[in-house]
């Protein structure tokens, strides 16, 4: 019997250690952190913010939409930003207000303790949901600094390797880490309200990339 298979993305996906690891993010999903949870936009209007996983600059994009500064770098190339591997490259400490970005996930746990020194105010992660669990991680970064906020997607956020689909779909469940240093306040679980119908917009799955 033929067994069928489906193309979603699945927590349990793996990718080889030299894997670009590329799932470009809708740019809703980053509209999202700002809207519901973040959400003091005239601050943020003022503020710098570094991407240094951008990919294509879809998450870049909307990040302009919001800070005065935008900041973007990849370990790849993509056309869209100077190659810059963010964990290699000489980045001072408290460069830049925000650091917020979807890291490879193999990678996430580096991501974030290399961007909790760079970042004056507050570093934010799209990862999935299980990022949040494994010894490893509550060792080296919960017990000693937790998110401030853990905000978890109440509809999926649809993933495919190396582009924007409108039509794809996934099995995985993605949430916001977020770490803001002028706070402390305990960790806050929220949720993400049903939004990518009110901020999806036509024009997201263009390429940004020269």
């Amino acid at each position: 019997m033929m067994k069928y298979q489906s193309h979603a993305v699945t927590a349990q996906r793996v990718e080889p250690r030299d894997s670009p690891d590329d799932f470009p993010t809708p740019p809703w999903a980053t509209r999202a952190l700002i809207e519901h949870i973040l959400k003091n936009k005239a601050a943020l209007a003022a503020m710098s913010c570094l991407e240094p996983a951008c990919g294509a600059g879809h998450m870049a994009e909307a990040l302009k939409e919001y800070f005065a500064d935008v900041r973007c770098g990849d370990a790849f190339q993509y056309g869209y930003a100077p190659v810059r591997d963010f964990l290699t490259f000489p980045y001072e400490t408290n460069a830049v207000d925000w650091v917020i970005t979807n890291p490879p996930f193999r990678l996430a746990e580096e991501f974030v303790l290399r961007a909790l020194r760079i970042a004056r105010r507050g570093v934010a992660i799209l990862a999935r949901t299980v990022f949040l669990e494994s010894i490893g991680r509550y060792h080296s970064i919960y017990i000693e600094t937790p998110p401030t906020k853990f905000a978890q997607f109440v509809e999926r956020v649809p993933m495919i390797k190396g582009r924007l689909d409108i039509k794809a779909t996934t099995a995985t469940g993605y949430a916001w880490f977020i770490w803001e240093r002028e706070t402390n306040d305990d960790p806050r679980l929220m949720w993400i309200p049903p939004c990518r119908r009110d901020l999806e917009r036509k024009d997201d799955y263009v390429s940004f990339a020269s």
